[in-house]
């Protein structure tokens, strides 16, 4: 399996690259918007998904390993294959991808071309507990999910707890439970 390929890019479009590696192989990377943009007709290291199918074996390259984090995890939803898991990520940059999940926007999923209402319900429906771990310090999403667990725990629904979190300003678990449990009230 291919996890990364570094190389130079001989042809760069929208939506694919090709990289030349030492070796002397020219891959066809496909890509999102975010990552061609901020490429360069140069030396390149891309993390990569390699997909084999039946018909194809595809290759989807990343710069960066939250993008590719947001394009693995899509690529598991029912009904969301790796054009549209491509898509989500030249609409979507990963925080903005954590935010629309973390809040429900449905209106966010139903910009990208080719997800309508029911795509995108089922998206923050199967993927409502995915974090990125970027928003803000290990020790804040550390408190966060222990808050959101103890929060669950005494019977408040998941959602409810998690909009009245993300709205809190502490950084420290019990803060943050004292502080949800006022607004819950």
């Amino acid at each position: 399996m291919i996890v990364a390929i570094e190389g130079l890019i001989t042809k760069k479009e929208p939506t694919f690259l090709y990289i030349k590696t030492n070796s002397g192989f020219t891959y066809k990377i496909n890509v999102s918007l975010f990552c061609s943009s901020r490429v360069e007709l140069k030396e390149v290291l891309l993390h990569i998904t390699q997909i084999i199918r039946e018909d194809a074996n595809n290759l989807y390259g990343f710069l960066d390993l939250e993008e590719k984090r947001v394009f693995d995890t899509l690529i598991k939803v029912n009904g969301i294959g790796p054009s549209t898991a491509l898509a989500v990520c030249s609409t979507l940059n990963p925080n903005e991808f954590a935010s629309a999940l973390s809040s429900g926007n449905i209106e966010a999923f139903k910009r990208v071309p080719g997800i309508g209402p029911k795509s995108a319900k089922r998206i923050l429906v199967e993927l409502s507990d995915f974090s990125l771990g970027i928003e803000g310090s290990k020790s804040e999403n550390i408190a966060f999910n222990e808050a959101l667990m103890a929060l669950e725990s005494l019977g408040f629904k998941k959602d409810r707890v998690k909009k009245v979190l993300s709205q809190c300003n502490s950084n420290q678990t019990s803060e943050l439970i004292k502080e949800a449990l006022k607004r819950l009230g």
